[in-house]
C-alpha cells in the first residue's frame, strides 16, 4: 500500500469505528489481528471496541496526528467524552474528560493485522 492508500484505509476503519458499524469491521481489520502483542482475533477485538462504547456512550475517535511510513501507520488519537463509571480503573462517574492515545497499526492485504496502543491514563486521573 501507498502512504496515500494506508492513510483512506486508516480513515476509513475510523469512520467505521465512529459508526459502530461492527458487521462491516472485518472490512479493516484482519481475522487473526493481535492488540499489544496478543492473539485476539476479529471477534476479541471487536468485543473490546463494543465494551468501550458501552462504557463511554459519546465516544469519538478524532485522528490529531497521523504518520505513514507503510506498512505501518502511527496516530495520536484524541478523546473528549463522558465515561459512565470506571475508565482505566478510575472513578469517572460521568465526568467529561480528555486524554490521548497513541497508537501504531501495521497493515497486511490492505488491512489491520497488528496494533500497539499507549493510552495516556495519568491525563485522565489529573482531571480527576
Amino acid at each position: 500500500m501507498t502512504k496515500d492508500e494506508i492513510a483512506e484505509a486508516y480513515r476509513a476503519y475510523i469512520a467505521c469505528l465512529n459508526s459502530q458499524d461492527w458487521e462491516r469491521l472485518h472490512e479493516h481489520v484482519a481475522g487473526e489481528v493481535t492488540y499489544n502483542g496478543a492473539a485476539i482475533g476479529l471477534s476479541g477485538y471487536r468485543e473490546m471496541l463494543v465494551e468501550d462504547f458501552q462504557a463511554i456512550p459519546d465516544l469519538s475517535f478524532n485522528i490529531g496526528i497521523l504518520v505513514c511510513d507503510p506498512p505501518v501507520i502511527a496516530s495520536r488519537l484524541i478523546f473528549d467524552c463522558t465515561p459512565k463509571d470506571m475508565l482505566f480503573g478510575l472513578p469517572v462517574n460521568g465526568k467529561r474528560v480528555r486524554f490521548e492515545e497513541n497508537v501504531f497499526y501495521q497493515f497486511q492485504r490492505g488491512k489491520i493485522a497488528s496494533v500497539w496502543s499507549i493510552i495516556d491514563k495519568a491525563a485522565v486521573a489529573a482531571q480527576l
